[in-house]
């Protein structure tokens, strides 16, 4: 079997790789540079707890690593997409839930809303047909 890199073709293809691209750079902050990664989401840990860390370079990376590197190797793959879309998706209500109970109506949560659901929408808008 015979691996070949697929390289994007259409316009809704180009903007779901983006999207994938995008997973994992954050992937990738997360698992080299935590702590700018932690200050850049406005978190802090605390001194007695330094192996919070390991929460950013595992779970947290770990999880846009996965999903963003099979989406940019593995190509034309709506599941794979639609898991990304959703993902985003997800992301994005959990931070309007925030918003809403946890006073976080904050200029950054905005921004970050926005960031959010374009990423959803570039991968969910190829897999639906909305973008050619």
């Amino acid at each position: 079997m015979e691996f070949a890199f697929p390289w994007p073709a259409t316009q809704g293809e180009w903007g779901a790789w983006a999207s994938a691209l995008v997973t994992v750079a954050f992937g990738l902050i997360l698992l080299f540079a935590p702590h700018l990664a932690f200050r850049l989401l406005r978190l802090k840990t605390r001194d007695d707890r330094p192996h919070a860390i390991a929460e950013a370079r595992s779970t947290m990376a770990g999880f846009y690593l996965g999903l963003g590197i099979c989406c940019v190797l593995l190509g034309n793959q709506p599941f794979l997409y639609n898991a990304l879309g959703f993902s985003w998706l997800f992301t994005a209500f959990g931070r309007v839930v925030s918003m809403l109970s946890d006073a976080g109506n904050k200029p950054f949560n905005w921004v970050a809303l926005v960031v959010e659901l374009v990423l959803a929408a570039l991968p969910l808008g190829f897999v639906f047909g909305f973008i050619p």
